[in-house]
């Protein structure tokens, strides 16, 4: 379903500090970067409760770090994060509001609430971000029936202006358009989006490597880090996102692959013929 999407550039950069509204829905989303924090004190609306996203990099494996959070005043909230050197990774925060009705305490509680929920349970199936700052998960803080309804609606657009943003911490991999390899001594399976292609945990990674592949070294790494032995298996530990897809199918099979016609759907149909062929 097509879908607006408005993007207001308060400074003016691309990549500097923003708002993004979805058409007539009621949540907004902020971009600050920790560098211009500056601007709290002109915006009165991010001095109410607000949902919020700390992110940054992990300096050991440059994995991207997230902090979620729930505050009634991010204006002062975030001075003790900028000053707490346990939280010192983060570059950038998302923060949410509402913009009718302001969100009372217990609204962002519960936003809190699905917002880790969620981000945990996609880490159960993906490795590609860190969350250790969020060691609890907090409970439900019990909004009445209709309200909760209408708080799950306003974290659906948290969800889709997260992903808006570039950062996919709240995405089901269950739900995308799965492809399927069963070569090389592997059997993998992965999707195809925005990002390239996204090897799924559990999938089974040829042992060796071709001498004569030019990803050798780098694909060795990839294998330290990411797999683990089961039985006379190679297994994939965690979900891996590869920039292309070909880049994908030879990291399967440790040698050069065609990832377009290498991955096929459940209907045998290849990645070229669904994606490249279709457009045709």
């Amino acid at each position: 379903m097509p879908t607006t999407i408005t993007t207001y550039l308060i400074d003016g950069d691309p990549k500097g500090t923003r708002y993004v509204e979805i058409g007539n829905k009621i949540c907004k989303m902020y971009v600050i970067s920790r560098s211009n924090l500056s601007i709290l004190k002109e915006r009165p609306e991010l001095q109410k409760p607000v949902l919020y996203i700390l992110l940054g990099e992990d300096n050991e494996t440059t994995k991207l770090e997230i902090y979620i959070g729930q505050t009634r005043n991010f204006q002062q909230r975030v001075y003790d994060h900028n000053n707490d050197e346990d939280k010192d990774f983060w570059q950038n925060a998302l923060l949410f509001i509402s913009q009718g009705v302001p969100l009372t305490t217990t609204d962002v509680e519960y936003l809190e609430y699905r917002a880790i929920k969620d981000a945990k349970n996609v880490l159960k199936t993906s490795n590609t971000f860190i969350m250790d700052k969020n060691e609890q998960q907090p409970k439900s803080p019990g909004l009445s029936e209709s309200r909760e309804n209408d708080m799950d609606e306003f974290f659906n657009d948290v969800k889709f202006l997260t992903s808006f943003a570039g950062y996919n911490i709240f995405e089901d991999a269950k739900k995308k358009y799965l492809f399927y390899a069963k070569r090389c001594d592997g059997v993998a399976t992965g999707f195809y989006d925005a990002d390239g292609f996204t090897v799924l945990k559990g999938s089974i990674i040829a042992k060796s490597t071709l001498d004569s592949y030019p990803g050798k070294e780098k694909r060795e790494n990839l294998l330290k880090d990411y797999t683990e032995p089961k039985g006379d298996n190679l297994v994939l530990k965690s979900d891996v996102t590869f920039t292309t897809p070909s880049s994908a199918a030879s990291f399967c099979c440790g040698s050069n692959q065609n990832g377009w016609t290498f991955w096929k759907d459940k209907d045998g149909q290849t990645l070229d013929d669904v994606y490249r062929k279709s457009m045709e």
